[in-house]
């Protein structure tokens, strides 16, 4: 039901994220393209990394998360920042989200990474409610801040 991403997903990752993207009322702003992805995933320096989510049926790509490493210096070793879970509204509750979740869980203990976090928008209750069945705690003390667009690029040019 979960496997590795290949080159051949990526255009059913790009579609998913734009769904995601969509879903959470952003669509505009999900300007990724699938050659920017490709290149993300499988060129020469990965720096992300995807799994997808089957139908156990039909075998059809269902969902997928994508995920790259973190560094904790409080802990001193990697973890791993889920960017995107999603699973296609036909397929919800049919234990994709935490079949994905157990996969990256499970990487984490085989490799000693010993954090898996992720951001989730305060409106999305069904979310916030499935991790938290999880055992995943919100971390209410910290606020996430970034930098885009012209602000980034103002930024960038001082100095």
């Amino acid at each position: 039901m979960i496997r590795t991403a290949t080159p051949a997903d990526v255009p059913v990752i790009h579609a998913m994220v734009r769904e995601l993207a969509e879903y959470e009322k952003a669509l505009e702003e999900a300007r990724a393209t699938e050659e920017q992805l490709a290149e993300a995933l499988f060129g020469e320096r990965p720096a992300a990394f995807a799994h997808i989510a089957e139908d156990e049926t039909t075998g059809e790509p269902v969902g997928f998360a994508l995920w790259f490493l973190n560094f904790s210096t409080w802990r001193g070793v990697h973890g791993i920042y889920l960017e995107d879970l999603y699973v296609r509204p036909s397929a919800r509750g049919g234990g994709h989200g935490r079949a994905l979740l157990t996969e990256l869980a499970r990487i984490c203990v085989e490799r000693g990474y010993e954090r898996l976090e992720w951001s989730v928008l305060d409106w999305n209750a069904p979310s916030i409610a499935f991790y938290k069945a999880l055992g995943a705690l919100p971390q209410d003390e910290w606020t996430v801040y970034r930098l885009t667009d012209d602000a980034l690029r103002e930024l960038g040019s001082q100095g």
